[in-house]
């Protein structure tokens, strides 16, 4: 990887967990978009106990992660629960959740990151968060999302 790549990965890295966290709190707290898009902005997205990060959050993926997020949510989550074998998509932890819909909501809305990448992203996500069997649970769910979306698009 070049010099130049890693700053771009690491942007790219802050921005995904930042949207996760925005996701979360949307549902838990019952922030809006623009509430959790203010909250970015403002350098308070990603927060907590995740430490320092390695660079400054890519502001358009971000913003590309929580519009696609919350316009196409009547589609992505009927994309993760016909996904969920024997679990409902209301009844696994919001934490989880928020990270599932991040995930899908990438490889919706940004066809020219590898998929491979997306999930192994989000995957490590999962690993910050996670300690059990979550990330196993993130990673096959992406991936069977991942064949639906980036084989044939919905709608």
């Amino acid at each position: 990887m070049s010099a130049a790549a890693a700053p771009a990965l690491n942007a790219r890295r802050a921005a995904r967990l930042a949207a996760v966290q925005a996701l979360y709190q949307m549902e838990t707290a019952g922030a809006s978009a623009a509430d959790v898009t203010t909250d970015f902005q403002a350098g308070r997205l990603p927060r907590g106990d995740e430490g320092a990060l390695e660079a400054e959050p890519d502001g358009t993926l971000f913003a590309a992660l929580i519009d696609t997020a919350v316009e196409k949510q009547d589609a992505i989550d009927p994309t993760i629960a016909q996904r969920l074998v024997g679990w409902k998509l209301e009844r696994i932890d919001s934490v989880a959740r928020a990270i599932l819909r991040a995930g899908v909501a990438e490889l919706w809305a940004r066809k020219d990151i590898p998929t491979a990448v997306v999930i192994d992203e989000y995957v490590e996500i999962a690993k910050a968060f996670f300690d059990g069997a979550e990330p196993g649970f993130i990673n096959a769910a992406l991936d069977a999302c991942a064949k639906d979306l980036r084989a044939a698009p919905i709608a």
